[in-house]
């Protein structure tokens, strides 16, 4: 801990020069900035703008309220040296906000927040919704949650409220209300997160009835519900709508009923978070973004539904099994950029471990930093660690963090300093930059809920599906948006579906009339069964698109052992899953064609090929290994014309690109075990450095921020230094 004034002083005036010089070199400034405007008279108030902020933003989460008022200087001037630019306050300090019902104490909240400030740092806060007060809870228990068997909730400290109660709902948006009033002026707060983590629903008797309105209101009678649902299978036909249980998934039901209740809770969950989002948009600043931090691939509620009213996509991605994924990982950072179709931030991430039973072991040495580059090259404008300090108890006691319990520095402080200098050094080239990729993979809800509740393999999972296309490309050098099947396609010379398993006809028109435009389409096994009440399309696979295939699936079956086949992509095996295709119309090629004596599929195309215009569809009908998988992708991508967006890089190097209006910025990484060259295809400029070449050495988990404009992209550049 700090505590001589002549180094306190030292470290002060070493604060003020650094600002000085950010504000020359960057253009921003870390030190506190006089109040202007309304409000002046309260400190940090002011209805204009703060100046210009870092483009890349290095933060942690911070609980004031867990720590003696007295040790939060020690804490910013620690965050300060180690260049974090936000920290994120609040999400779960509701008691210390309303101790009582109407007695609301924002005091200290406002002293926290001024006091980050004048260290340079910004605030995003959070909404406390995701944990209510035990007073609360003991005086109103309808606001928590009850689960399917009707239990209330007891468990955890947290997201354990019942978010369709009209009464949590008004708490919550008095207290929101309140914080927005007094810090939606407030210069140095950047931005809220909602809530924390949504997780629970509930499915009490108040919450049920809501339910069978939606349905009433989806369907207008309980005969089309029935004809929707085909009802009359098993002798379940409804009689009024009250006679329809909310479910979860879980129990043997109706098909149709599992989608509804998914959609219900998505829009349940999305009206909830509509009355937070009004409550601090009546007083928010229009430059502090609201978002709320998800969860990459969990699934309670369809993350399209509830991130369209967001201002800007956050999410979680911690980093705890001691070994980090770049690919995978890689795809669950682009599935949420996907949500909104742009620029996103990660408001958790960590280097392990964390508190309570999960095993969870610590990156190596260097890895948090690459962590943080790859999340960045995918997309992310802020990093936040989780968390700023070690708690003394609670449910997560024991988490890793960037300062230990007794406020000194663990050894990971060093690299996270290391990332907020970098992302300072970085952040002129990678202002108002963009991922940009010509390449997208279709992904929808409904499709992955549907097929896990009827997987008809065990061993078949809808992620993994995606994954099996998603790899190839990568290691072909592609950029891979993730989107959903009503997203504007046209930006794309190469779409793939992998397991499009509901899809509704407006989606299927937008399929269509991407293929009409010249679009290059590939649909994989399992799309396109069923329609958006989860019955069975009328027409065989796949579906309404079978006319434009000219080809459709004559039948399917799950595989106990691996299935051979051969043509335009070599030898291969099909593996968990394979349907027989059959051609229906002239044009289609077959592509593939399965192996497999004395059985249905011996002799049948596992894949085809129709041109329509100067665009095509593909249908693949068979999980393939490996191998013959990247064969197939590469024939994808030659058949659509698209070309590689990134470089070439040896095994276990990543690399990624992010484009701005005159130039592009490539964020190489070295994940490997040993020291990599890296040749690249134009003399670069290394923004971490200052230096330019054509090749680049990268130690373990070394990174590299590479710039060139765009007349080099163009025409390449012969310079270089040695």
């Amino acid at each position: 801990m700090i505590r001589k004034r002549e180094v306190e002083h030292r470290q002060r005036s070493a604060a003020r020069a650094w600002s000085a010089v950010l504000v020359i070199v960057l253009g921003f400034s870390l030190a506190p900035l006089p109040a202007t405007g309304q409000g002046a008279d309260r400190p940090g108030a002011q209805t204009q703008p703060p100046a210009l902020v870092p483009a890349l933003r290095l933060g942690a989460a911070w609980y004031p309220e867990q720590w003696p008022e007295s040790r939060w200087e020690a804490d910013l001037e620690l965050m300060q040296k180690a260049h974090l630019h936000v920290v994120r306050v609040g999400e779960f300090a509701w008691t210390a906000l309303e101790p009582e019902e109407g007695k609301y104490e924002l005091d200290w909240l406002e002293r926290a927040v001024n006091l980050a400030g004048k260290h340079g740092i910004s605030v995003i806060l959070g909404t406390p919704s995701a944990a209510p007060p035990v007073w609360m809870e003991a005086k109103y228990p309808d606001i928590m949650v009850t689960d399917a068997n009707g239990h209330l909730y007891a468990g955890a400290t947290r997201n354990h409220y019942n978010w369709c109660s009209p009464r949590y709902r008004q708490f919550v948006r008095e207290v929101d209300e309140r914080l927005a009033q007094r810090f939606g002026k407030n210069r140095y707060v950047i931005g809220w997160q909602i809530d924390n983590e949504y997780s629970h629903m509930s499915f009490d008797a108040a919450t049920q009835a809501q339910f069978h309105a939606w349905l009433q209101r989806r369907y207008g009678s309980i005969d089309a519900l029935n004809q929707a649902w085909t009802t009359a299978y098993d002798n379940q036909t409804y009689s009024t709508f009250d006679e329809i249980p909310l479910v979860d998934g879980t129990a043997d039901n109706n098909p149709g009923l599992w989608l509804d209740s998914k959609r219900f809770i998505s829009e349940s969950l999305r009206s909830y978070q509509k009355v937070q989002l009004d409550a601090l948009r009546k007083y928010a600043a229009p430059w502090q973004k609201i978002t709320t931090n998800m969860m990459g691939w969990y699934d309670l509620y369809d993350h399209y539904t509830v991130a369209q009213d967001l201002d800007i996509v956050a999410w979680d991605n911690p980093q705890v099994s001691g070994a980090f994924d770049p690919v995978r990982n890689g795809a669950a950072n682009d599935l949420m950029r996907g949500l909104k179709g742009g620029d996103f931030w990660v408001m958790e991430t960590t280097a392990g471990p964390r508190g309570g039973e999960d095993a969870s072991v610590m990156l190596p040495q260097g890895a948090m930093r690459a962590v943080m580059w790859h999340d960045v090259g995918h997309g992310a404008n802020l990093v936040s660690y989780w968390q700023w300090r070690d708690a003394l108890n609670g449910g997560e006691q024991n988490h890793g963090s960037i300062v230990d319990v007794d406020g000194e520095p663990d050894p990971i402080y060093t690299e996270i300093a290391q990332v907020g200098r970098e992302f300072e050094q970085a952040g002129p080239a990678l202002r108002d930059t963009t991922v940009d990729a010509r390449v997208a993979i279709l992904h929808s809800y409904p499709s992955r809920w549907t097929i896990q509740w009827q997987k008809m393999n065990p061993a078949y999972n809808a992620i993994d599906a995606l994954m099996s296309y998603y790899a190839p490309l990568h290691r072909l050098g592609y950029t891979i948006d993730i989107v959903p099947p009503d997203r504007n396609l046209s930006k794309y010379k190469l779409v793939i579906a992998p397991a499009l398993n509901v899809l509704t006809q407006a989606e299927a028109a937008n399929l269509e009339r991407y293929v009409a435009q010249g679009g290059h389409l590939v649909l994989g096994q399992r799309s396109a069964m069923k329609n958006e009440d989860e019955a069975r399309w009328p027409q065989r696979q796949p579906g309404p698109l079978e006319a434009l295939l000219g080809a459709r699936v004559e039948q399917y079956t799950a595989l106990s052992q691996p299935v051979e086949a051969e043509g335009a992509w070599g030898d291969g095996q099909a593996r968990l899953f394979a349907e027989q295709l059959k051609v229906q119309s002239g044009g289609v090629q077959i592509l593939m064609r399965y192996r497999a004596a004395h059985w249905w599929l011996d002799g049948q195309p596992a894949a085809v090929s129709r041109k329509v215009g100067s665009g095509s569809i593909t249908y693949v009908g068979a999980w393939f290994d490996g191998p013959a998988m990247q064969r197939a992708v590469q024939w994808m991508t030659k058949e659509s014309g698209v070309a590689p967006d990134l470089f070439a890089v040896p095994m276990g190097v990543e690399v990624y690109r992010r484009v701005g209006k005159d130039h592009e910025v490539f964020i190489v990484e070295n994940d490997s075990t040993e020291e990599q060259t890296i040749d690249l295809p134009a003399a670069m400029r290394n923004v971490l450095t200052g230096q330019t070449a054509r090749a680049l050495n990268l130690p373990v988990y070394g990174v590299a921020v590479l710039e060139r404009s765009q007349s080099q992209a163009m025409h390449g550049d012969a310079q270089s230094e040695p």
